[in-house]
């Protein structure tokens, strides 16, 4: 039988689509709140992967992640996304959301997204939430998976998640590998 041990933290973060620019300050300040400093901020990029978001939030959409400077627990996904889900709906204007905040985290090996929806490659959390596993961390880069969102598969997504990374990796130095709970 194997021994159940500590679990390493990881680094949470958040991807934003808006097609309101000023949001992304806003969003940012409100999670900081509850959340604590953010420690590492992309770009603006042009979010034109799909047109799922359109009809409620407008054209055209961009995208920014954020990701925090303290490291998590990774079991705290699940009301994160619950959290973030409220978030939305308070800044919704006349029924429609005005941004997507989607809360994930990045492990050493993986980078893991908080969902509202079930698919056959999704694990249940709890609450309605469920985690997908979008990359993983291979031959040093970062590999989509079959079912990875088109946008997750690009070079400048994957330029900062190296970014995000590499922090994680200095900041759990001291915390042994091998040591999650199975």
């Amino acid at each position: 039988m194997g021994q159940v041990g500590k679990v390493s933290p990881v680094k949470l973060l958040a991807g934003l689509i808006t097609a309101d620019l000023l949001l992304f300050a806003a969003v940012k300040e409100r999670l900081e709140k509850v959340w604590g400093p953010v420690d590492c901020v992309s770009e603006i990029m042009d979010f034109n992967y799909t047109r799922y978001y359109e009809e409620e939030m407008g054209s055209p959409l961009y995208r920014q992640f954020i990701s925090f400077q303290e490291l998590v627990d990774p079991g705290s996904l699940a009301p994160r996304k619950l959290f973030t889900n409220s978030l939305e709906n308070e800044l919704a204007a006349d029924g429609k959301r005005r941004i997507n905040i989607d809360p994930g985290y990045l492990a050493p090996a993986k980078l893991v997204l908080a969902t509202t929806k079930d698919r056959a490659h999704r694990i249940y959390l709890r609450d309605g939430i469920y985690a997908e596993v979008t990359l993983l961390y291979y031959r040093g880069r970062f590999t989509p998976l079959p079912w990875t969102y088109p946008d997750y598969r690009t070079s400048g997504y994957h330029q900062y998640f190296l970014q995000v990374r590499e922090k994680c990796l200095r900041q759990t130095k001291g915390f042994s590998r091998g040591t999650s709970k199975t």
